[in-house]
C-alpha cells in the first residue's frame, strides 16, 4: 500500500479525477439545484416549473444561490464517485482473472456497478443532506423576527431540542389547563412540562428546513442518524444507477470496438489488436450511459430528495419508536423508502435530472482523459 501511494502515477490519476469531478460538478450545479426544489416544492395539487423555481432563487438568493451548497456536493461526489468507480474495477478485475481478453460481459457490468452504487450511497449520503438544505434556503423566504424577549424562567432544555423555537405560550397554557384537572402534587406545572420538548411544539408542526441547515443543528436537533436519512431509497437509487451505468457503458463499449474493428484488414484477433477507442467516443458513450441510468433510477431520487427535507426531531423518532409505527403503504414502498403521499411526484424533475447526469458524465470522463493525457506527456 505504501508503494501504491508513493507511485507518481498513482498520485496524477488521483487528482485528475478530482479536479473532473470537481468540474463536472461545478458545470451541472445550476440543474442539480433546480432539480431538487421542483422535487420538493411539488405537491398533489401544485407544481412549479422549472423557469419559476429559476426566478424565485435568482430574486431570493440572486444567481449565487444556484450554487448553494456546491462545496458539499463537490466533497460528497469525490468520495462517492471514487468508491464507485473504485469499486467497479476491484470486482471486475475478479471476473477478468484468466481471460485471455480483458472481457467483461455486460451482465456482469452490471452485478458490479449495482454493488458499487450501494455504497456510493452509504459515503455520500451526509454530503447529500446538506447540500439539499442549501438549496432549499436558497429558494425560502427567511421571516425576519425581532429579537425574542425569552424568560429567565425558560429552561436551556427548549434551545437544546428545538433550536430557533418560539415558545407558543397558548399552546402551553392548553396543555397545563387539561392537565390540571388531575390530581397531581407537583408544585410547578408549567415549569415541568418546559422539561418535555414534545409538550412544548402545540400543534408538532416542527422547525422549517432553513432554520436547521447547519451541522450543529441538525445533530442537536435530529441527531446522527438524519445523515442517513433515506438511506433505503438512496441504496436502490444509486444501486439501479451504478448497474446500468456500467453495462449500458460496456455494452456500447464492445459495440465502438466491433464498429472499428468492422473496417479493418485484416481482421483483428482479440481486443488489444483493435486498440483503444478515442477520448470523444468513450465520454460520448459515457455521457449517453448517465443519462439512461438517471432516468431508470429517479423516481427513488425523488423519494430520498423529499424525506430529506423533512425535519424530524429526536424526540418524535423516539414517540415513533415507542408506539412501533408503520411506514404507511405497501411493502414495497416500506421497503424502498417511498412515502405514499409521493405516488404521482416521483417523476417530477425527471428531465433535468437526466440532462444533468448525462452532461456531467461526459465532462467528468473527457476532462479526465484530457488531464491524463496532459500530465503523462509531460
Amino acid at each position: 500500500m505504501d508503494d501504491l501511494l508513493q507511485n507518481h502515477l498513482f498520485a496524477t490519476h488521483a487528482i485528475a479525477a478530482a479536479g473532473s469531478v470537481t468540474l463536472g460538478t461545478a458545470f451541472t450545479y445550476p440543474l442539480d439545484t433546480i432539480k431538487t426544489l421542483v422535487q420538493v416544492s411539488s405537491g398533489s395539487s401544485s407544481k412549479l416549473n422549472a423557469f419559476q423555481i429559476l426566478n424565485k432563487v435568482q430574486v431570493l438568493s440572486g444567481n449565487s444561490g444556484l450554487y448553494s451548497g456546491f462545496n458539499w456536493l463537490a466533497c460528497g461526489r469525490i468520495f462517492g464517485l471514487g468508491a464507485r468507480f473504485g469499486i467497479y474495477e476491484v470486482l471486475t478485475a475478479f471476473y477478468k482473472d484468466g481471460r485471455e481478453d480483458n472481457y467483461v460481459y455486460v451482465s456482469e457490468a452490471l452485478m458490479a456497478g449495482m454493488a458499487a452504487g450501494a455504497m456510493e450511497s452509504l459515503i455520500s449520503s451526509p454530503f447529500e443532506l446538506v447540500k439539499l438544505r442549501a438549496q432549499v434556503t436558497s429558494a425560502s423566504r427567511i421571516p425576519v423576527r425581532a429579537p425574542a424577549t425569552e424568560s429567565k424562567a425558560v429552561v436551556p432544555v427548549i434551545s437544546k431540542f428545538l433550536p430557533g423555537y418560539t415558545l407558543d405560550m397558548k399552546a402551553l397554557n392548553q396543555s397545563v389547563g387539561l392537565l390540571s384537572v388531575l390530581n397531581s402534587k407537583h408544585p410547578n406545572l408549567a415549569g415541568a412540562l418546559l422539561e418535555h420538548p414534545w409538550m412544548m411544539t402545540g400543534s408538532g408542526k416542527p422547525p422549517s428546513v432553513y432554520e436547521v441547515r447547519r451541522l450543529s443543528d441538525i445533530v442537536s436537533l435530529e441527531g446522527w442518524g438524519a445523515f442517513w436519512r433515506g438511506l433505503p431509497s438512496g441504496v436502490v437509487r444509486d444501486s439501479i444507477f451504478g448497474g446500468i451505468f456500467f453495462s449500458t457503458w460496456q455494452f456500447l463499449h464492445r459495440v465502438m470496438l466491433g464498429w472499428k474493428a468492422a473496417g479493418m484488414d485484416p481482421l483483428p484477433m482479440s481486443d488489444d489488436e483493435i486498440g483503444p477507442l478515442s477520448p470523444l467516443t468513450i465520454s460520448l458513450a459515457a455521457g449517453f450511459s448517465g443519462s439512461v441510468a438517471a432516468a431508470a433510477s429517479h423516481g427513488f431520487d425523488t423519494a430520498k430528495t423529499r424525506s430529506q427535507c423533512i425535519v424530524l426531531p429526536k424526540y418524535i423518532l423516539m414517540e415513533r419508536k415507542l408506539l412501533k409505527w408503520r411506514r404507511p403503504g405497501n411493502w414495497f414502498e416500506r421497503l424502498t423508502g417511498i412515502h405514499r403521499a409521493d405516488r404521482n411526484l416521483l417523476f417530477r424533475g425527471i428531465w433535468l435530472r437526466t440532462t444533468r447526469s448525462g452532461i456531467a458524465s461526459f465532462v467528468i470522463v473527457g476532462s479526465y482523459f484530457v488531464a491524463i493525457e496532459y500530465f503523462v506527456s509531460r
